[in-house]
Parts: C-alpha cells; structure tokens; sequence
C-alpha cells in the first residue's frame, strides 16, 4: 500500500531525464503528488502558486540561478520559508561545500547518481517528520477549541448568575468610576447600563450618617487597602429620578500582580420594606 497520500513535493533540476527518474520512483512507492521546475525561477512560480508544498528536492548545479540562490530566495519569502529542503548534487561534495548549503536552509543533501533506497528512505523520513507534527497540531488545536468552549461556558455561566442575581453589582476603577453593571444596579437606579459605564459612584451613592458622605474613595478606600473587603454598610443609592432607595452595600477590593488595587466590586442588597431594628435602650434611661 503506497503512502504518505495528500503530500506534496516538488522536484527541481534542468535535466528532463533526472526529473523523469526520480517522479517514477516516487510513483512506484508513494502516493505523492509530483511538481516539477526546471530552473530557479520557475521554482520560485511554482512554489509562489502552491503554498501547501512538503518538501522541495533541488538541484544544486543549474544555469544562471543554481541551487544555493534558489534555496535562498525561498527562504526570503514567506509562503515559502517553512518548506524543508534536501539538495540533490553530483559534485562538490566537501565538507564545506555542505556547510554552505546548510547556511542557505538547506535541510539535507543527496549525492547523484541516485541510490533508490536511500532516496526513498530520506524523503519517508521527513514526511513521517511532517506526518507528527501535523497529528501533534491537530491535538493541540483539539485541545485549544475544548479549553476555549469549557471557558466560554464558564462564562456564560458567571453571566447567567450577574444577569439573574437579585442584589446591584456594580465593578468600579480605584477612582470611583463605574466600569460595569448588571441588570439588577440598572434597574435599582433607573439608569441604562451605558449611562451608568463612567459615571462616578458619588453620582449614584451615599453613605447613611451625614459625617461619612463622600468618604467612599477617602476613609472607605483606605479601609479597603487595609482590609481587602468592606461588609454590611448601611447607605443609599440615589435613583436617577432622585428617589432615595436605602441599601446594604459591600465592598472588595481586587488586586492585580503588583498587590495593588485594580478594581472595586461593590454589592447592594435593596432593603426597602426592612425596618431596622433599634438599638436597645439603657435601663436607667427608661425608667428615668
């Protein structure tokens, strides 16, 4: 059975007898497809033409642009400078005529006259090379599109959750600035979601007790640097109508790699319809 179906190779030589021998070697043994140059240039055209090329067999001794200046325009390009190539030469055969190849992207050499099974074994080798590294890819982009779907539907569950949550999240900057909302905060103040991105908290927020307003980036932030988190602070949110909708506000604060605080995750449970319950009085003050 003939292998390495869907691969494609191009041969390059001046010699129509050396192209016609080495495409009926490839035939017999495999099932590869079979381009053919018979100069530099038209090397070039048709690599240019057909990306999807495995292996390019050139010959090094050819008129006017030989081997070495091919493989080398080759490499300049971008479709074409991945595509391994295996020089194929009758002569100069010292060490540092090899070294020269090798230096223009040469990725090995075959000596003429050609000796069939090495030349089968050398091109079934960097097929089988090209073979993994596809099976390789295929995995991993297998296991790049499960990871991508197992975050999206991570995330979409986390949507799910701020979208239907009862309680008015809303992610704020260091500053103060609203940076996102969910549907809950938009309809507790009355606002639309792009109204609310980049408006200040103090717009839309304040502290219960007279001598805590406008203290949420001042004392607050500073009790969140110390802290990390604020829990339970009985304030208001000032609807865009002007109506005052008491709330049990959170705060946590996130930080980045450089410990510092990146972004303010403020919660707000609506306790309209819930009386506070008083402090209890002291005994001698009632029976005073």
């Amino acid at each position: 059975m003939k292998r390495y179906s869907g691969f494609k190779l191009l041969a390059v030589d001046d010699n129509e007898h050396n192209l016609f021998t080495l495409r009926a070697l490839v035939q017999e043994h495999m099932d590869v497809e079979i381009l053919e140059a018979r100069s530099g240039p038209e090397a070039l055209e048709v690599a240019q033409a057909q990306p999807d090329i495995d292996l390019i067999i050139l010959d090094v001794q050819m008129p006017e642009v030989d081997g070495f200046e091919t493989a080398q325009m080759l490499k300049l390009r971008r479709k074409t400078r991945d595509i391994p190539i295996i020089f194929l030469t009758a002569a100069f055969k010292t060490e540092e005529f090899q070294r020269k190849g090798y230096d223009v992207g040469a990725a090995d050499y075959l000596l003429k006259p050609i000796d069939d099974n090495q030349f089968l074994n050398k091109i079934s080798t960097y097929f089988r090379l090209i073979e993994k590294e596809r099976e390789l890819n295929q995995v991993l982009e297998e296991q790049v599109a499960l990871r991508t779907a197992e975050l999206d539907q991570a995330k979409q569950y986390l949507e799910n959750i701020l979208t239907h949550m009862g309680e008015a999240l809303l992610v704020l900057s260091p500053e103060g600035v609203i940076r996102e909302v969910n549907p809950a905060a938009g309809d507790m103040l009355g606002y639309p979601r792009d109204e609310l991105i980049g408006m200040s908290i103090g717009d839309v927020f304040e502290e219960e007790g007279p001598e805590q307003a406008g203290a949420f980036m001042g004392t607050w932030l500073e009790a969140l640097i110390r802290t990390g988190a604020l829990r339970d602070i009985d304030a208001a949110f000032i609807a865009k109508n002007g109506e005052r909708l008491p709330i049990l506000f959170s705060r946590t604060a996130v930080r980045n790699a450089e410990d510092e605080i990146q972004d303010i995750i403020c919660i707000a449970k609506n306790m309209r319809g819930y009386r506070k319950i008083s402090e209890p009085q002291d005994a001698s003050s009632a029976t005073g």
